[in-house]
């Protein structure tokens, strides 16, 4: 975590003009909706891309309603670190899912436990492709002057928490690593110890905080 605090090998980001810009144009469609919720988790959670399709509506919902702690067996690492991970929602973000869950069943998407959160337009569960080409697609639409990758999102998620609280036990406790300082893949961040996932409370009033910025598109476009 060292990285994101004194600048060497500064992972990229997307700017906060960008963050909003990517949100904005997904919320605005119907199309994009579905994409606007997986971007919104990215930027929420700091999740990678892989965790993210591997979700299945039982891991976000009971009983229709989002959970407040995401309990993960897939992440980076899984088969070395063993158990789970623990992910913390916004209330910001748990309103989006809300809204999300309502537009599922709007669309008739099937909103069984084990059916995946995140769906193609076949109805199934999203391909890492996928999640790559759309992203290459709403970029362009919001008017980036370049070319961002999803980790991208990631990054963005874990320096937006940083900046806002220049505390790197909290920011690593976010990024689910284990050290802060070791060198190794990810910018010197690995796989996170069991047990100490949770932000607790500081973290969860900062976390509602950098979700500020998921505001965008609070209502789902409507069916046509």
């Amino acid at each position: 975590m060292a990285n994101y605090a004194d600048g060497a090998r500064t992972p990229r980001t997307l700017t906060e003009r960008e963050q909003r810009a990517l949100l904005k144009v997904t919320g605005e469609h119907r199309a994009g909706y579905r994409d606007h919720v997986l971007y919104a988790m990215a930027l929420g959670t700091g999740l990678r891309e892989h965790g993210l399709i591997a979700l299945s509506v039982g891991d976000v919902f009971r009983d229709g309603k989002p959970r407040r702690r995401l309990l993960l067996s897939v992440f980076k690492g899984a088969g070395k670190a063993g158990g789970m991970q623990e992910v913390l929602l916004s209330e910001s973000l748990r309103g989006k899912l809300r809204r999300f869950h309502q537009w599922k069943a709007r669309e008739r998407e099937c909103l069984d436990d084990d059916a995946p959160l995140f769906v193609s337009r076949l109805g199934r569960r999203l391909s890492l492709r996928q999640v790559r080409h759309g992203l290459t697609v709403w970029q362009a639409r919001a008017g980036f002057e370049r070319r961002v990758t999803f980790h991208m999102l990631r990054h963005s998620a874990v320096t937006n928490l940083y900046a806002l609280t220049k505390d790197i036990r909290l920011t690593q406790r976010f990024a689910r690593h284990r050290s802060a300082s070791q060198p190794g893949d990810d910018h010197g961040l690995h796989a996170p110890e069991r047990g100490r996932h949770g932000q607790g409370r500081r973290g969860a009033a900062v976390l509602s905080r950098v979700s500020d910025l998921l505001a965008q598109s609070r209502c789902p476009p409507r069916s046509r």
